[in-house]
């Protein structure tokens, strides 16, 4: 049984049955997260349903808008957008600013009111700040941190490396 698995309430993009199951710690101004993100896209593509992706929330205090994005991801998330919002802020990571959140949201359709609110009185804070905890109290000090079936992975976040970590499992 591994230590880091699929746990109720958690963002799976693929299958949560799949033979592998990468769960990412990142943090949506991460610039290594940015250069995972198409790497595990494609990963995805490539082998469908035999791969699923888990991300966990993990800010880093040096990135003044991560949390925030955070924030963001998770009210679109309370939208059923997570992964539309996941997408856009990485796609758009080097325009990041509190005043884009709301333009992002206005693009994914969300109901804006709403989004605001949720941002206005960090209604998603808590469950942050707790995968936040979660994932240091697993040895994840950095960002990308992936758990890949369980296992921490410690290789580097590029294509090369991240693809050869997932053919391994296959």
């Amino acid at each position: 049984m591994s230590q880091v698995q699929i746990a109720e309430g958690d963002h799976v993009r693929g299958n949560p049955q799949a033979e592998i199951v990468i769960v990412e710690y990142g943090d949506f101004q991460c610039p290594y997260c940015a250069r995972a993100y198409p790497t595990l896209k494609e990963l995805q593509d490539r082998y469908g349903e035999r791969i699923a992706l888990v991300y966990r929330h993990l800010p880093l205090g040096m990135h003044p808008f991560a949390e925030g994005a955070a924030e963001a991801a998770e009210a679109a998330a309370a939208q059923g957008k997570f992964w539309e919002m996941h997408d856009a802020l990485f796609d758009h990571q080097a325009q990041m600013s509190p005043g884009q959140l709301p333009l992002l949201a206005q693009e994914l359709r969300l109901d804006g009111a709403r989004f605001d609110a949720d941002l206005a009185q960090r209604r998603h804070r808590e469950r942050i700040q707790a995968q936040a905890d979660e994932g240091k109290a697993l040895g994840a000090s950095g960002t990308p941190s992936f758990f890949i079936n369980g296992e921490r992975y410690h290789g580097d976040s590029d294509r090369e490396s991240l693809t050869a970590a997932v053919e391994r499992y296959l």
